[in-house]
């Protein structure tokens, strides 16, 4: 049986998502459990002023709750994919800032820029930029979130953005890793399968990772897909041969791991969010994001618990997850 340490650990390897522009009993729960990070989405806030007050708030009853040090983070990638409509900065795709002739220029501009309005707004990380390289004219999901189908121009123009967004106090996290851009499926809704070789993949795919982990990039997320190349047949973010393999040893990041949200369908249609939160944490994720519903943030809890317990995952191996997660907390959090 799990003690209450074993539960507070597992909870650490949280960052989780509510419901309700306030903060209502499902976070306050999550918050007392000792969750490490909230995400805000457009149904919790639509402006920089409502997304401040909120975040305030969290981090008050977090406090309360014997929780002091938890982050806030947000999708913002600008183009499409951003959360708050009024009081920040509109900025175009960041395909067109690729396309730039002064690209690197513009988007370490735009990577100050976000990073001064989220922490404006009380954010501490941001989950972008999105470093995917577009191979895939078919791609349903990444697109012009991609600065370009140029490896060369993608690791360049993140490494911009990553660098001026941290040095303006918010942690940035590039994704896919280890690339989402060639696929022909939706993540949110199934299971992408890339049979690329080895070879094509430290071609394409990798080398703006390579650049991202030199800019000093805080946190990578990992893609709810597989290649064949390295695991055949496990999602990259349940592969240890993705993530310690050749994101740790390969590229030789050191920082936070997270897992895109668990709850998407490649990941959550095909087995109980437990049983891939663990098998996600074993591989080598430190901080797996669950955004929805509460329960299934407490069976992913109630899950790591008892495999704490029961030494499938190994006590180490957790501790060294939070300890990960607490140097982002020291480095960027307020």
């Amino acid at each position: 049986m799990p003690t209450e340490s074993d539960r507070r650990l597992a909870a650490r390897l949280l960052c989780v998502g509510f419901g309700r522009s306030v903060v209502d009993d499902s976070l306050r729960e999550m918050l007392r459990e000792g969750v490490s990070g909230v995400i805000l989405f457009a149904r919790n806030a639509t402006t920089r002023e409502g997304a401040g007050a909120l975040v305030q708030a969290i981090k008050q009853e977090a406090r309360a709750l014997g929780n002091p040090n938890i982050f806030a983070s947000i999708d913002h990638e600008g183009g499409r994919v951003v959360r708050l409509s009024d009081g920040m900065t509109v900025v175009p795709p960041m395909r067109e800032v690729g396309r730039a002739s002064h690209g690197l220029a513009e988007a370490a501009r735009i990577g100050a820029i976000f990073a001064r309005e989220l922490r404006a707004a009380n954010f501490d990380l941001d989950f972008a930029p999105v470093v995917d390289v577009d191979s895939n004219p078919a791609n349903p999901v990444i697109g012009t979130r991609s600065f370009s189908d140029d490896p060369a121009v993608v690791s360049a123009c993140s490494s911009a953005f990553i660098g001026a967004m941290q040095s303006e106090g918010v942690a940035a996290c590039a994704k896919h890793f280890p690339g989402h851009g060639d696929t022909d499926v939706d993540s949110h809704l199934d299971l992408p399968r890339l049979a690329h070789s080895i070879d094509r993949l430290r071609a394409i795919e990798l080398p703006p990772f390579f650049a991202a982990v030199r800019a000093g990039v805080a946190s990578i997320m990992t893609a709810h897909v597989v290649f064949d190349a390295i695991d055949p047949g496990v999602p990259a973010t349940m592969s240890r041969d993705v993530i310690e393999g050749v994101l740790r040893n390969e590229i030789g990041f050191k920082g936070v791991v997270f897992s895109d949200d668990m709850e998407m369908g490649a990941i959550a249609d095909r087995m109980g969010i437990g049983e891939a939160s663990v098998r996600a944490i074993t591989a080598g994720v430190d901080c797996l994001l669950v955004c929805h519903r509460l329960d299934r943030q407490q069976e992913a809890i109630g899950a790591i618990a008892d495999a704490i317990a029961s030494g499938r995952i190994a006590r180490s191996r957790a501790l060294e997850a939070v300890s990960r997660i607490d140097k982002l907390l020291e480095t960027y959090a307020r």
